[in-house]
């Protein structure tokens, strides 16, 4: 039975002999990614390489990443010790390809790797791709040997893997182990899928998108592969374990710390032994890396996950400090594998004992309070807010430990009231925030928040509006006044500036005081704060000034038009498509709109003209937009559309605009369009002026993207396009009206006129060009008949069947030709049935690419290709492919 150690080493070495770059696992603080709080996976050092923004000297690489998730986004804290593959500190094993390799050679290595190198049974295995993925699916088939059934096709996100909400992301092939039918669930993708009968090891990430800020997507210059699997995983697996507790390493923590706690490691107290196993890699780790425990931050999430493990020692009985006496054995486990750990051992215990000793001073006193509080309680009553947070506050208790310690007796907590006693204290709410990694910047829009309060809008109803100046922003740092020159962001009471969201552009415009003036180039909201983005081009700029907002106007009403136009656009493609039709992205700048939506497949001509006459329809209408505050469920009652990318609370803005005859929808029987939406709109819908869609395609597998303009940009467009269509009628001597058929006969004859040179060519290259009698002769090399001919004026695609004919004359012998287009050269070989067994013409192209500048070439013996950018060396080329006739 292979050791976790050893599992871990095996996974390096096979990827080793397979040229890749051992790397080093990163420390558990990111230094690349501001935005995480911890390394939660194998990719994260690696992050800027696959962006492009850093290069390194190896493009393919491999690691065994350490890994904490116990806060922010990804937190598994909260079942750790209760389920069988919860952990706060993990393993990430990943092989990564930087632009080297793609599919074609990932897949292989894991299948080998689990297969030959793990030695795992090849009819437990099935994999997940993401359903339109048929790419990685025949790969899987033609290596493999997947059958249909055991290569699941997934539709969700679940196998579609995204760095964040832009930036790189992909396809994912995720392989799953069959613990067989004595084991209850389903394959992923059923209703039983949540059972322990299939089990995901390894997780295979294929980037190749980019994605934007509006969810739009682009396929990447440089295509790369990201892949995980969990050490603790396959470790439990290889050592035909279904509890990742029971491997080896896990197993040596528990019974440490039952030896040091005299207890039984599988008796009642096992979980208390599994948490603390758990909790004394990542505090260790943590330590070592040189987080320490604080009040705040990355600190205080150290300090909740050190003083859980310490109640689970203190539930076992322990007197004294336990968690530092077992790090001797953690260091016995893993030291080998993170040197860190032994060179930090010192510090790691002292850390541990002093935190320990601190916690346990108070612990007793805490949990006396807690039994006080319960014990006033009736059965099954949550524990009231004000006494969480008591225990929080005076005797350092998280929350999450309070929890952790009623869950046993099947209790809860009064979140609100815990959270609502929590924001009375603002250094506190700071603490709690767990998402900012280390980004600087982020942070003073809390501070501002809690000081001078957040910002109201005013602009659903003024453009112009008066503020008081709260905050100034340089460089990160808050600032008393800016001055003429200098690039300053603004913070106010109030404003009728619109803050990017929901994909309508923030609003630009003019700012005054009685000292300066500004221009506002941007305008986005953070945790309730308008952030003015501006340059101060008169005076200075004070902070507690008074000052006179102005929103541009022009370009505020064709942002408007834009986004009325796009909750008109929504609900045009439902009527012509479908109520699958869903938002999923959308941009409402002041020069066009664009908006993304769920359709498989592209639009007709006749659907896009229905979509277009509908909205335009509804624009001459000229009804009033309508807007109502009212409760989610009220809105849904309603009918309401809501929108993408939307927050909401407990009250909602309602749009609606549009009036049609017929049922209707909801409550509101002749209402068009009712969406929920925090958009400013037009007044009336007269006041878009007009719709014309300039663009339809593919956003992403699934998803449609429209383009299109409004008001004098549409009516711009169709002038526009109007006279390229009388130009062109003139320059074909024909009315317009007969435009399309006059460009059809065009096409039809230049199509007749195309085939009639190609064949031209053909004959011409059969007779080996002008002045050459029969055509081109062959001569004997290596005891086979060889003809080679280079040509001018045939393309690549001709090239198989000129092989065909000269192979036909020849009777028996090799072919080998090379056409010269643009300086360009593509090469095709043929070998007659005759001489496959002994030369291949593959290897004829192979031997001629080279010499052409190009790279590989393939086919079959009898028929190959290839090609390069250079024709003049066809010389060499020729007699590259004579070198291997003649052996």
């Amino acid at each position: 039975m292979p050791t976790l150690n050893e599992i871990r080493s095996t996974f390096l070495n096979f990827f080793d002999e397979n040229d890749h770059r051992i790397v080093d696992s990163s420390p558990l603080v990111p230094r690349n990614d501001p935005t995480l709080m911890f390394t939660n996976s194998g990719m994260v050092q690696f992050k800027n390489l696959f962006t492009g923004v850093e290069h390194r000297d190896y493009t393919r690489a491999a690691t065994s990443q350490k890994c904490v998730r116990a806060g922010g986004k990804h937190n598994d804290l909260d079942n750790v010790g209760y389920t069988a593959r919860h952990h706060t500190f993990f393993e990430m094993l990943g092989n990564f390809s930087f632009g080297d390799y793609f599919k074609q050679q990932a897949i292989p290595y894991s299948w080998d790797l689990l297969t030959k190198e793990f030695g795992l049974n090849k009819d437990k295995l099935l994999v997940t791709v993401y359903h339109t993925d048929d790419e990685a699916a025949n790969i899987w088939k033609k290596y493999a040997g997947l059958s249909d059934d055991r290569i699941i096709r997934i539709d969700s996100d679940d196998n579609f893997w995204s760095m964040g909400a832009t930036g790189p992301c992909g396809p994912c092939t995720e392989i799953f182990y069959d613990h067989g039918p004595d084991i209850w669930g389903g394959p992923p993708g059923s209703a039983d899928e949540d059972g322990d009968r299939f089990i995901e090891i390894w997780n295979l990430v294929f980037m190749q998108n980019e994605r934007f800020e509006d969810g739009s997507m682009r396929a990447l210059d440089m295509q790369s592969i990201d892949t995980g699997m969990g050490l603790e995983r396959i470790g439990a697996l290889l050592q035909g374990k279904h509890d990742n507790y029971d491997t080896d390493l896990m197993r040596a923590l528990i019974e440490a710390s039952a030896n040091l706690t005299n207890s039984d490691p599988d008796g009642k107290g096992n979980v208390h032994h599994r948490v603390i196993a758990d909790h004394l890699r990542s505090t260790s780790f943590l330590i070592a890396d040189g987080v320490m425990p604080s009040n705040e931050g990355r600190g205080y999430v150290l300090r909740r996950i050190m003083r859980r493990a310490m109640r689970h020692a203190h539930l076992l009985g322990a007197q004294d400090p336990v968690m530092y006496r077992l790090v001797p054995a953690l260091v016995t486990q893993m030291g080998q594998a993170y040197p860190e750990l032994g060179r930090a051992q010192a510090l790691i215990e002292e850390t541990l004992k002093l935190e320990e000793t601190r916690f346990r001073q108070t612990l007793e006193r805490g949990l006396r309070l807690l039994d006080d509080a319960l014990g006033k309680l009736p059965d099954g009553a949550p524990l009231p807010g004000e006494t969480a947070f008591k225990l929080y506050d005076t005797y350092g208790f998280p929350l999450d430990l309070t929890q952790d310690a009623l869950r046993e007796q099947g209790r809860g907590v009064d979140v609100a009231g815990f959270d609502a006693a929590m924001a009375e204290q603002k250094a506190k709410a700071r603490a709690a925030w767990s998402g900012s990694g280390e980004t600087a910047d982020a942070s003073i829009w809390f501070d501002i928040a809690e000081d001078t309060g957040t910002t109201d809008f005013l602009g659903y109803d003024t453009e112009v509006a008066e503020g008081q100046i709260t905050g100034l922003v340089q460089d990160g740092k808050s600032v008393d006044k800016a001055n003429k020159g200098q690039d300053v962001q603004i913070v106010l009471n109030q404003t009728p500036f619109y803050a990017e969201s929901g994909g309508q552009v923030g609003d630009t415009g003019l700012l005054k005081t009685d000292t300066g003036t500004a221009q506002i180039s941007d305008t986005r909201k953070v945790a309730g704060v308008f952030i003015h983005v501006a340059q101060v081009t008169d005076g200075e700029i004070e902070s507690g000034s008074a000052a006179q907002l102005e929103v541009e106007h022009s370009r505020r009403s064709a942002i408007r038009a834009n986004h009325s136009a796009t909750h008109l656009l929504h609900e045009a493609l439902r009527e012509a498509l479908g109520d699958h039709v869903a938002q999923r992205g959308s941009l409402n700048a002041p020069d066009r709109l664009r908006f993304d939506f769920n359709h498989a497949k592209a639009l007709t001509a006749e659907e896009l003209a229905r979509v277009e006459a509908e909205v335009n329809a509804y624009i001459r209408q000229n009804e009033p937009v309508e807007t109502r505050i009212m409760t989610p469920d009220d809105a849904r009652e309603l009918g309401a559309q809501a929108l993408f990318g939307e927050k909401y609370g407990d009250e909602v803005r309602v749009v609606s605009m549009g009036k049609q005859d017929g049922s209707g929808k909801g409550l509101d029987a002749r209402t068009y369009s009712i969406e929920l939406c925090g958009g400013t709109h037009v007044r009336q819908t007269g006041d878009i002026g007009a719709f014309v869609v300039t663009a339809d395609q593919a956003s992403s597998a699934g998803v449609r993207r429209i383009e299109a303009l409004t008001g004098e940009a549409a009516m711009a467009y169709l002038s526009a396009q109007a006279q390229r269509v009388d130009t062109l009628a003139a320059e074909l001597k024909t009315r317009p009206e007969d435009l399309v058929d006059r460009v059809k006969s065009l096409m039809d004859e230049r199509r007749a006129l195309s085939n009639e040179v190609a064949q031209l060519r053909r004959e011409l290259a059969m007779a080996g060009g002008a002045g050459q009698g029969d055509g081109p002769q062959a001569k004997e090399v290596g005891g086979i008949p060889f003809m080679a001919q280079v040509l001018s004026g045939v393309s690549g695609k001709d090239l198989p069947a000129l092989i065909d004919e000269h192979k036909a004359r020849l009777g028996s012998g090799a072919v080998l030709l090379i056409a010269d287009a643009d300086g360009k050269a593509a090469v095709a070989a043929g070998v007659t049935k005759d001489l496959t067994d002994k030369v291949s013409a593959v290897d004829l192209v192979k031997a001629a690419v080279p010499e052409l500048g190009g790279k590989g070439g393939g086919g079959r013996p009898d028929m190959a290709q290839g090609g390069g950018k250079d024709a003049g060396n066809a010389d060499a080329a020729i007699k590259a492919a004579e070198a291997v006739l003649e052996g």
